[in-house]
């Protein structure tokens, strides 16, 4: 239970803080937003990397696909 009382006092002298000072406030929002910033950085590169598998897969099953359609339409034509 001391655990919980102590973080409730850290997070309690931050928020006081970031309440009274202006300038601690905007170095807490500049670094939340470094921190999203970096996490999406970080989802996007996971998601889309060549290096993944499952990315690769999906390339590959997406070109596949489309020189299908193109055959298609040529043999079409």
């Amino acid at each position: 239970m001391s655990y919980q009382y102590f973080l409730l006092f850290v997070f309690g002298i931050f928020a006081y803080f970031i309440v009274t000072d202006d300038s601690v406030a905007k170095a807490f929002y500049y670094v939340t937003q470094l921190i999203k910033n970096q996490y999406e950085i970080k989802k996007w590169w996971f998601l889309n990397s060549p290096s993944n598998p499952i990315v690769k897969y999906l390339m590959w099953r997406r070109a596949l696909k489309m020189a299908k359609e193109l055959e298609k339409e040529f043999n079409n034509k």
